[in-house]
């Protein structure tokens, strides 16, 4: 398949772009450098002139604190990006994918949001990618709008990273014990990615990695494995502590655990549990 993937230099599409490129198919990775997607032309140009059969819209605005306060810098890549995205595709004949967020609910429900569960975004971050969602099921006939939570991989800086290194050098960290969420390894997400564009199974899905944990219980079990896995020591004491003690511009989600119910539901095998996401992290960054 020709596929063209937007925001191929952050965390997860670089991921997406190496393996569509181990499993066989065409693909042009852009960035920002390549493709401006606030410019409608420049995006129906490159994407016309590349003529794909599906286009993963990985590029977005997630400097969640920062959004509150440039709020037409969020909407401008998260909603008018994506429109802009959603024509050229369209107009290329393409399928779309839309990698969409937790953050679109309001996380004040006890049980785990599914598909088709009202949304209610409580941040400008999640407010604008609801935007996008929107504007993808107004502009796309063949779209899979695809919502992930907690997303750590090799590129890019994530919280496990973040962890291992605090981990290494304080006596103390405090970590947020009432947020709730499913953290999703990057790796195992393009893998749904990939074998969802090759079907017509178009619609929402939720797509983290099985279970749920909070960002205490994460951390915990990140110094685990990493302890097993890459053989290191940990001077910090881990604590839990309440959200309140973190006031950020954004707020979070308490509640970020996602139902699977489309994948079940289309017949698609479920994404296995984050610790295991975790382990095969790990052992990534060991070799």
């Amino acid at each position: 398949m020709k596929v063209f993937v937007t925001g191929s230099a952050g965390q997860l599409g670089q991921d997406v772009v190496l393996l569509l490129q181990q499993q066989g198919h065409e693909v042009l990775g852009c960035d920002r450098q390549e493709m401006d997607i606030t410019d409608l032309d420049q995006c129906q140009k490159v994407i016309g002139d590349f003529a794909p059969e599906v286009v993963i819209h990985c590029a977005a605005h997630t400097a969640v604190d920062a959004a509150e306060s440039d709020i037409d810098a969020a909407y401008l890549i998260n909603a008018t990006g994506t429109r802009n995205v959603a024509l050229a595709a369209e107009k290329a004949g393409a399928k779309l994918v839309y990698i969409s967020t937790d953050y679109v609910f309001d996380g004040l429900g006890t049980l785990p949001y599914h598909e088709y569960d009202n949304t209610n975004p409580q941040s400008i971050y999640g407010k604008s990618k609801r935007a996008g969602e929107i504007l993808v099921q107004s502009f796309s006939s063949k779209y899979f709008i695809v919502r992930t939570s907690w997303v750590y991989g090799k590129y890019g800086n994530n919280f496990v990273k973040t962890m291992l290194k605090l981990g290494q050098e304080k006596p103390l960290l405090q970590v947020v014990n009432d947020q709730k969420g499913s953290p999703t390894y990057t790796v195992d997400l393009t893998k749904f990615i990939l074998e969802l564009i090759q079907t017509e199974k178009y619609g929402v899905y939720h797509a983290s990695n099985s279970g749920a944990c909070t960002w205490y219980e994460f951390t915990g079990a990140i110094f685990a494995e990493a302890e097993d896995i890459l053989g290191l020591s940990f001077t910090a004491k881990i604590e839990p502590c309440g959200t309140e003690q973190f006031p950020r511009p954004a707020p979070r989600p308490r509640n970020s655990v996602m139902d699977h119910l489309s994948i079940r539901t289309n017949g698609f095998q479920d994404i296995r549990h984050w610790r295991e996401g975790l382990r095969d992290f790990l052992l990534e960054l060991k070799e």
